[in-house]
């Protein structure tokens, strides 16, 4: 089966739609407004879709991967952004090195987990 897929878009959800839209503005993020309640965040070709829902088992458990080409610039770059004192509820852990490459995870204001890595070369 082949696919020629040309993207793939996760529906995301926020406990507070307007904070998680102004985060991820914030966040270097594009925002195309669809609807009163859901918006495309796009970054290059790449994106997501942020809806005005919230329900706790499913935004505590979902995780998101976006790979960079250079971790520890964007870490440097992100620091800069002063997220976890906009948003007290955004959290942030520091730079792991794995076997696989390295990666730092954010979490978002309504808790979603954003691992930001760069694979081994």
């Amino acid at each position: 089966m082949e696919h020629k897929a040309k993207s793939i878009r996760p529906f995301i959800g926020a406990k507070n739609f307007e904070r998680s839209r102004s985060f991820y503005r914030d966040l270097g993020f594009r925002e195309v407004v669809l609807f009163h309640n859901m918006s495309l965040f796009q970054t290059d070709a790449l994106g997501f879709y942020l809806q005005d829902a919230y329900v706790k088992d499913w935004i505590n458990n979902t995780m998101l991967f976006l790979e960079v080409d250079d971790v520890n610039r964007h870490w440097h770059e992100l620091q800069k952004l002063n997220l976890t004192e906009k948003y007290k509820e955004v959290k942030l852990t520091a730079i792991r090195n794995n076997d696989w490459g390295s990666e730092y995870f954010l979490h978002d204001p309504s808790g979603i987990l954003w691992h930001f890595g760069e694979f081994n070369k």
